[in-house]
């Protein structure tokens, strides 16, 4: 083999290893106040709680068993909170037109992931609930939390949804409803 091809197929190997060193580990992302993409692992298969959509985004919430639990059991209606541990996701895409319906809208590109967990030890000042907003950035494959330039702006810390979730404060601070099945 000459040099230049076994100089080529070095190179071809430095990026591919470069960028396999740089895949980023979705779940090592913090944000400050201490709540992880960790802590929500398995997310992407939880039971569907609700969808919504606005002219930005569509969205599916999605709970883990301890929430889907919880909702069945009545929480938040019955004016019980939802027990430590419940978690949600919350999975925004831009939304495209359907090539096979047309009057139908589908996800297209993902937009970025909320996440909340109840936990009323770690989260005494925020009634209980950590919030998490993570962007996804499609070019790189990447995920990064959210900041002030987000739409609602995020404090970047895990209290940032806390503002608007007191408006449901009677709900245990829970927008979504368990959508009828």
């Amino acid at each position: 083999m000459s040099k230049r091809v076994v100089g080529f197929i070095g190179a071809v190997l430095l990026v591919v290893a470069a960028f396999t060193l740089a895949a980023q580990d979705k779940y090592s992302l913090k944000v400050p106040g201490g709540l992880a993409f960790a802590e929500f692992r398995g997310y992407e298969s939880w039971h569907v709680i609700s969808i919504s959509r606005n002219p930005k985004v569509m969205a599916a919430t999605v709970g883990n068993p301890a929430m889907i639990e919880a909702y069945r059991a009545g929480i938040p209606a019955n004016g019980k909170p939802f027990p430590d541990g419940a978690k949600m996701a919350k999975i925004h895409w831009a939304p495209k037109q359907n090539k096979f319906f047309p009057d139908a809208s589908v996800p297209d590109r993902l937009v970025n992931v909320d996440f909340m967990v109840k936990d009323s030890k770690r989260f005494t000042d925020s009634g209980g609930w950590g919030y998490a907003v993570f962007d996804y950035h499609a070019r790189s494959g990447t995920f990064k939390p959210g900041t002030l330039a987000n739409s609602p702006p995020q404090r970047n810390d895990a209290k940032c949804g806390f503002a608007c979730h007191t408006a449901v404060k009677a709900r245990d601070y829970v927008f979504t409803d368990y959508g009828p099945r």
